[in-house]
């Protein structure tokens, strides 16, 4: 099926000021329709918290932003949260326990509205543990190896708060990469974006840096510039 909405993967620090630009433009890609924000990966930390943080800096741009409540299983299988999802223009999955947030999303019926949503023409946005659970593989956070994600993007694993990160969690998940796929450290406040089926681009605040196992070093990539993944 071919993909018409926008997918933003962020290096987490969401809902600050240097995301300001993007956010902006993702605005723009969903029309300024309100944001539909999903606190489930803090689901333990005071999900309410993040919702009242993402509302008070979407009103700031302009917009609205209101919660999706989805905080375990049975929240991502009541009829009207899925509907909700299927019927957003921006979907916004908030940071946190990245474990937790797959354990809730992994085969529902919610995640399926939210690709629908997205396969359709919405924008969707995952910082820090939402970016590293859509894709597969999945940077473990309990010790930077691999396990398996969602999927929504293959061969691609994403390692969020890569210029504050530990070196040795960083180094680890660079060694334990499969030589199939790629993995692209994001600081925070920066995102690998793609719109359709077009290349990915580099937004926001920092850099991305692209690692694989058929040879040649890093590349650092700036914003604006698209992420070599071929």
């Amino acid at each position: 099926m071919k993909t018409h909405g926008t997918l933003a993967l962020i290096g987490g620090g969401e809902w600050t000021a240097p995301c300001r630009d993007l956010d902006t433009d993702l605005l723009a890609q969903a029309m300024g329709k309100t944001v539909l924000v999903l606190p489930t990966a803090a689901a333990f930390e005071h999900p309410e918290r993040e919702v009242e943080r993402a509302s008070a800096w979407f009103s700031d741009l302009g917009t609205s932003a209101e919660g999706l409540m989805v905080l375990n299983r049975r929240d991502a299988e009541a009829d009207a949260n899925i509907r909700a999802a299927r019927d957003a223009e921006f979907l916004y999955i908030g940071d946190g326990s990245p474990l937790h947030l797959r354990s809730v999303l992994k085969g529902s019926a919610l995640y399926d509205a939210i690709v629908d949503a997205y396969r359709r023409g919405a924008v969707l946005a995952a910082s820090g543990a939402g970016a590293t659970v859509l894709c597969d593989p999945m940077v473990d956070p309990r010790g930077g190896a691999y396990t398996v994600g969602l999927a929504l993007v293959s061969n691609l694993a994403v390692f969020p708060y890569h210029g504050s990160a530990a070196d040795h969690i960083r180094e680890r998940s660079v060694d334990l990469l499969s030589p199939d796929a790629v993995l692209v450290g994001l600081d925070e406040a920066t995102a690998i974006v793609r719109k359709g089926e077009a290349e990915w681009m580099v937004e926001g605040a920092g850099r991305a840096t692209l690692y694989n196992k058929r040879g040649g070093k890093p590349k650092v990539v700036k914003p604006g510039a698209s992420l070599p993944l071929s």
